[in-house]
């Protein structure tokens, strides 16, 4: 049973890195090696990963590394499996948004010194898409359980309020501080958009904090337990 992390993919090296290390330190928990795949941008694609796989009669867990249910997780990922021409692949759920998550992003805000008082944004992507939306909606109100103040949404990319203008917004109704929470996996060109939108503070993402491995670990233990399941089932 081979297991695949699945994520955006980006030009930035960086970036690369931080989803490889994800990838090493979950391998590391789990006492076994956990592959990577990139839905856009570069390679190697899930269906290229699924392909070998599949000429080897191995069967596979992949896991979006997406923090929302947006077309990628709803579109691309399907299309890559059914390329791949695999028939024993079990996909678990996205990452996000969830309890963990947010926890993560809490955890995050205090390490740079978020206080009670902060105007707090959760900056994501961006998406069009309406599920995606009500996650990040959903992900912003779980953040803003922990933080016990109103969570606002920024993007970096598509929707609004872009960052930027979610700042300067805070800024106008007089917030002392604004602070910036990465809802974004690892670094690239969104997180250096983050980095640069005016905010007092802005969080490192996700990928680089340990309890997203352990999460990231949990999910592929828990799926891995209902393949099992699932193969009793048809065999019995």
């Amino acid at each position: 049973m081979s297991l695949i992390l699945a994520a955006h993919g980006t030009r930035r090296s960086a970036g690369v890195a931080m989803i490889g290390d994800l990838a090493a330190r979950v391998s590391e928990l789990l006492d076994r090696t956990v592959g990577v795949a990139f839905v856009d941008v570069l390679g190697p694609t899930p269906s290229e990963v699924l392909s070998e796989l599949r000429a080897r009669g191995e069967p596979a867990i992949v896991l979006p590394a997406f923090l929302s249910r947006g077309y990628h997780v709803r579109a691309d990922l399907p299309a890559h499996i059914e390329a791949s021409g695999h028939r024993h692949v079990l996909v678990t759920p996205a990452l996000g948004p969830g309890p963990q998550i947010a926890r993560v992003l809490f955890q995050n805000l205090l390490e740079i010194g978020w206080q009670q008082g902060d105007s707090v944004i959760l900056a994501a992507a961006g998406t069009s898409d309406s599920r995606a939306r009500a996650d990040l909606d959903l992900a912003a109100t779980l953040l803003s359980s922990l933080t016990g103040s109103p969570v606002d949404l920024g993007f970096a990319a598509t929707g609004s309020p872009m960052i930027r203008d979610a700042v300067a917004a805070a800024r106008a109704r007089g917030s002392r501080r604004v602070v910036v929470a990465s809802y974004l996996l690892a670094d690239g060109l969104f997180q250096e958009r983050l980095n640069g939108c005016g905010a007092d503070l802005v969080t490192r993402p996700l990928g680089t904090h340990p309890a997203l491995a352990r999460l990231v670990a949990e999910r592929f233990r828990d799926a891995t337990i209902r393949s099992v399941r699932m193969h009793y089932q048809r065999t019995a």
